[in-house]
């Protein structure tokens, strides 16, 4: 994997004396409605603003603010604690509440989510080919669910409220009987309002151990790093929007990074160690750019398989709900850090400019590992079981495309200042929209002021009126593209529902290393050959995993009859 070139250059600001459209209304109204006091207020700056766009002073968002309400005394509330390893095996039973935690982060302390009163939830470690059942209940004060993102589980138990399910609600119970299919890294997270519910804590791992003990190749240890941000101010937690997902125009960025709910990830081994590295992406927004300086690693696996063969790589893009398998050697004794450095913008002033945030540091003691396999970590394993599973499908690689999908935007009653400043916007673009470059103005658009959309490209169909219909052991190719001169291009990470796909190209230049994905995150203007294989029956969502993008629209549905 290779650093995402960003490459487009920045016009003047020229935007910066529109005049008020005529008629403009502010969006909202600067009262505080929601009943634990709950206001809007002018959102966190990443670079101080020279002006606010004309007409705009005072506008907030046309929903009601929210905040989590645990109905008493925050202070009486359990301060969550870290998470447990929960190993499970075939026929287990797991009781999972989602309930009310205080957790302090840094100095400060917040009401939040979690699982089993855990940040992140429990990790659930199980051998592949085990069922087990999740007794759920929903101790929080919104309708919830939990889906098991990239299990090929049954379709009753996905967890998706209004295509498998009923929401949970408060107070009430669900019962999950969930398969593990595949060996590899997977995560829990709620289906419903996931832009509030994932963004407070409600997220843990999963991981599959294949039975053979050489599966991946030898480590010293493992870390699991779920990464994630939260957006915070003097007030405190930012709200959200109570009946509609407010920051729908970039997805909500948050100024705290965390990795396990921590704004810093230390960790200390002994030189030479090989750590394998299990990441997830679950921000709501944020695509990461992970860096270990000094350290050489090794990428393994991604959402559903490995590789077909390991690589060295220089760095990790991990988009949210992506997952990858890394391996790290630390060869030497010191100090190790691991950075997110990224390329970010500033539209007032027409400029890209270098941004890198700590996310963790490794201390390495001058101690050597018992049980050294740097001459394993060396050598790049080729996976004859990936291939092999593989094979079975290269005759369909060069197959015509079944369907097309198009990525873009429709926009409604914003203020119609944002909407000409976002005409000259689409003038120059990132490949990849690594902060949020304009707070303000995505502060004001919501789920009901517009919508992001998945089309198809062949009949017109948008969103939730596409209605694809396949046969079990069906294979498909699929092209997405994500249109270019959309209302405010940005990346997608599109997820689909129940089944497993590889990605043949990435704009007409084909993969040469090929692992199974649940995920695939599609730069602005790119456009992606996929192959699916429908292996699971039932009916399946497929969507942009930003989850202001998930909550404005940007879904549809696809049918796999049994074969």
């Amino acid at each position: 994997m290779r650093y995402l070139a960003v490459a487009a250059t920045l016009s003047a600001p020229l935007w910066l004396g529109l005049a008020p459209a005529a008629g403009q209304q502010h969006a909202g109204h600067m009262m505080a409605t929601d009943s634990i006091g709950a206001v809007w207020r002018m959102p966190p700056q990443p670079i101080p603003m020279p002006m606010m766009l004309p007409g705009l002073m005072g506008a907030v968002p046309g929903v009601t603010p929210y905040l989590p309400d645990p109905g008493h005394d925050p202070a009486m509330l359990p301060e969550a604690v870290f998470r447990e390893v929960v190993e499970m095996a075939d026929g287990d039973t797991l009781r999972l509440e989602a309930g009310f935690v205080r957790r302090t982060i840094g100095t400060r302390t917040f009401t939040m989510y979690g699982f089993n009163g855990q940040y992140p939830g429990p990790l659930i470690r199980v051998p592949q080919g085990a069922e087990i059942i999740v007794l759920f209940t929903n101790h929080i004060d919104l309708p919830t669910a939990v889906h098991w993102h990239g299990l090929r589980l049954e379709n009753e138990f996905d967890g998706v409220p209004g295509v498998t399910q009923d929401p949970v609600a408060p107070g009430e119970s669900f019962m999950y009987r969930v398969y593990f299919p595949d060996a590899g890294l997977y995560w829990y997270h709620p289906h419903h309002r996931e832009d509030i519910q994932q963004d407070l804590g409600l997220y843990g791992n999963m991981l599959v151990d294949a039975p053979a003990a050489d599966y991946y190749g030898p480590a010293n240890g493992e870390d699991f790093l779920m990464l994630d941000d939260l957006l915070v101010d003097e007030g405190g937690l930012f709200p959200w929007g109570r009946e509609a997902a407010i920051q729908t125009l970039m997805g909500r960025f948050g100024n705290q990074l965390l990795v396990n709910g921590e704004p810093r990830w230390e960790a200390t081994v002994r030189r030479g160690e090989v750590r394998r590295l299990y990441l997830t992406n679950v921000a709501n927004t944020r695509t990461f750019n992970l860096v270990l300086v000094g350290a050489e690693m090794k990428l393994v696996g991604a959402d559903v398989s490995k590789f077909e063969r390991e690589s060295f790589v220089s760095n990790v893009v991990l988009a949210p709900a992506q997952r990858y398998i890394v391996d790290a050697r630390f060869d030497e004794p010191g100090t190790y850090a691991l950075l997110n450095p990224i390329q970010a913008i500033d539209h007032f002033n027409g400029r890209f400019y270098p941004q890198t945030d700590t996310l963790g540091i490794i201390t390495v003691l001058d101690e050597p590992v018992a049980e050294d396999h740097g001459d394993a970590f060396s050598t790049l394993r080729e996976h004859a079981d990936v291939i092999e599973d593989i094979d079975r499908y290269r005759a369909e690689f060069d197959r015509p495309v079944d369907h097309e999908i198009e990525l873009t935007a429709r926009v409604g009653d914003l203020p119609s200042d944002i909407v000409a400043v976002m005409a000259i916007d689409t003038l120059y673009f990132p490949p990849v929209e690594w902060t949020d470059a304009m707070p303000m103005m995505n502060y004001l658009s919501t789920s009901e002021n517009l919508t992001w959309i998945m089309r198809d490209t062949r009949t017109g169909k948008e969103n939730g009126d596409i209605d694809w219909r396949f046969a079990e052991g069906d294979i498909l190719k699929i092209r997405i593209h994500n249109q270019r001169r959309s209302f405010h291009p940005m990346q997608h990470p599109i997820h689909i529902h129940g089944q497993r796909f590889l990605i043949l190209a990435r704009d007409g230049v084909p993969s040469d290393n090929l692992a199974w994905k649940d995920t695939m995150v599609i730069p602005v203007g790119s456009t992606f050959d996929i192959l699916l294989e429908a292996s699971n029956s039932g009916r399946w969502m497929a969507h942009c995993h930003i989850a202001e993008h998930l909550e404005a629209g940007m879904s549809m549905l696809f049918t796999v009859d049994p074969g």
